[in-house]
C-alpha cells in the first residue's frame, strides 16, 4: 500500500501506509464497543471536505450512523485542534438548550488512533454551502433563515457563563488580546512563505484593541457554513458545528466573523469563499443582520470594522495552515479547495486591513 490512505482496515495495512491513515478500523470498532456504540464492522467515509481543519467521518455499524471527529496527522501546534476541549465546551452547552449534535463518548487515549478525537449522533440535515438544499427556493424562505442564523448566534451568546462547566473555559485577562497574540504565534508556525500584510495586520491589531463588552461564549467560527438546517424544515437551524475554536469571550468576535464570511445579496463575494448563496435574493444585508442581532440580544455593539479584520487575519492564519498540510501532500484529492489558498491567505490580508482603515 503506497500513498496517503485515509482509512484502513488494521493495523497491519496501517503499518504499511507511506502516512499513518486518519481511521483504522478496527480500533474504531473495539472504541464504540466499549462504549456500546453499534454492533457488528464498521463502514466510514469523510464527510464535509473542503480543506477544513479538523476532520469529520461519518461511521455507520449495524444500521445507526455516528460521525467521529478528529485533528489532522500530527505534528500538530500547540494548542490547535484540540477535540477534547471541543467536546468538552459542547457538553458544557448542551444543558442551557444550544443546538448541537449529542456527543456520545471522548477518547483521550492517543494510542487508539494517535490523536484525542469524539464521537456524536449523526443528525440528518443539511449544511448549507455552495448550493441551497431543497425547500429554499422561496425568497421568504430564505429571509426566514438569514433570521435563524443571528437568532441562533443569540442564544450561544445568552449560555450563563457563570454556570460551573462553562465558567472553566473562563481565562483572565483579555480574550482580544489573547486571540491576536495566539494567532501571530500561529503565523510564526503555520506560514509557508512570507506575507507583509498578515504581518502588518497583526500588529496593527495589537495595537488598537477595542474595549470589550461582557464575556459570552464565543463560537470562533460562526457562519452559515457551519450550521446544519433541518432537511424538512430547511429555514431552521438544527444545530451549530465546528466548535474547535470555541471560548468565553468577546461577542462581536462571532459577528464580525459572520459579517467577514457573508455575501449579501448585490454585495461582493466573502474572500474566505464561503456560503455564496447568501448572495441570492431574500437573505438578508449585513446591516439587517446586525439590526436583528441588536434587538434580539439588546447588546449595543458599536463599530465593527476591528472585528471583521481580526476575523479575516485569523482565517488567513488557519487557511495558511491547511495550505500548508496541502502542499505537503497531506491532504486528499478531495481537498481541492486548499488550492485555492496559495492566493486567497494573501486576498483575505488585505481585504482585513482595508477593514482596519476604514473603521
Amino acid at each position: 500500500m503506497a500513498g496517503v490512505v485515509d482509512i484502513v482496515s488494521t493495523l497491519a495495512e496501517a503499518s504499511a501506509a507511506d502516512r499513518p491513515p486518519l481511521l483504522v478500523l478496527e480500533r474504531v470498532e473495539a472504541f464504540l464497543d466499549e462504549h456500546g456504540l453499534g454492533d457488528g464492522p464498521v463502514r466510514a467515509e469523510r464527510i464535509g471536505v473542503g480543506g477544513g481543519s479538523n476532520f469529520s467521518f461519518l461511521l455507520e455499524r449495524g444500521g445507526e450512523l455516528y460521525v467521529l471527529r478528529r485533528p489532522p496527522r500530527p505534528p500538530l501546534p500547540p494548542s490547535a485542534h484540540d477535540v477534547v476541549r471541543e467536546a468538552r465546551l459542547q457538553l458544557a452547552l448542551a444543558p442551557q438548550g444550544i443546538r448541537l449534535p449529542p456527543i456520545l463518548a471522548v477518547c483521550e487515549d492517543e494510542s487508539v488512533l494517535g490523536v484525542p478525537f469524539y464521537v456524536m449522533r449523526f443528525l440528518d440535515g443539511s449544511v448549507v454551502t455552495t448550493a441551497l438544499p431543497p425547500g429554499l427556493e422561496d425568497p421568504a424562505a430564505r429571509s426566514r433563515l438569514g433570521e435563524e442564523l443571528v437568532d441562533a448566534l443569540v442564544e450561544i451568546h445568552a449560555a450563563d457563563v457563570a454556570e460551573p462547566a462553562l465558567a472553566a473555559f473562563a481565562r483572565p485577562g483579555s480574550y482580544l488580546e489573547r486571540q491576536v497574540r495566539r494567532f501571530t504565534q500561529l503565523w510564526e508556525i503555520n506560514a509557508t512563505r512570507e506575507i507583509p500584510a498578515v504581518v502588518e495586520v497583526g500588529r496593527r491589531l495589537a495595537d488598537e484593541l477595542p474595549e470589550p463588552l461582557p464575556d459570552t461564549v464565543v463560537h470562533g467560527d460562526y457562519r452559515l457554513g457551519n450550521l446544519m438546517v433541518e432537511r424538512d424544515r430547511p429555514d431552521r437551524v438544527q444545530a451549530v458545528l465546528d466548535w474547535e475554536m470555541g471560548a468565553i469571550g468577546d461577542p462581536r468576535a462571532d459577528l464580525g466573523y459572520l459579517l467577514a464570511t457573508y455575501t449579501e445579496p448585490g454585495g461582493g463575494p466573502s474572500p474566505l469563499g464561503v456560503s455564496p448563496v447568501t448572495a441570492l435574493e431574500g437573505f438578508p444585508t449585513k446591516a439587517q443582520l446586525v439590526e436583528r442581532y441588536a434587538g434580539r440580544s439588546g447588546r449595543r455593539i458599536g463599530p465593527l470594522g476591528w472585528f471583521e479584520a481580526l476575523a479575516l487575519w485569523k482565517a488567513a492564519v488557519f487557511c495558511e495552515a491547511i495550505f500548508g498540510r496541502y502542499t505537503r501532500g497531506e491532504l486528499g484529492a478531495e481537498d481541492s479547495r486548499a488550492a485555492a489558498f496559495e492566493h486567497a491567505v494573501p486576498l483575505m490580508a488585505e481585504t482585513a486591513a482595508g477593514r482596519l482603515d476604514a473603521a
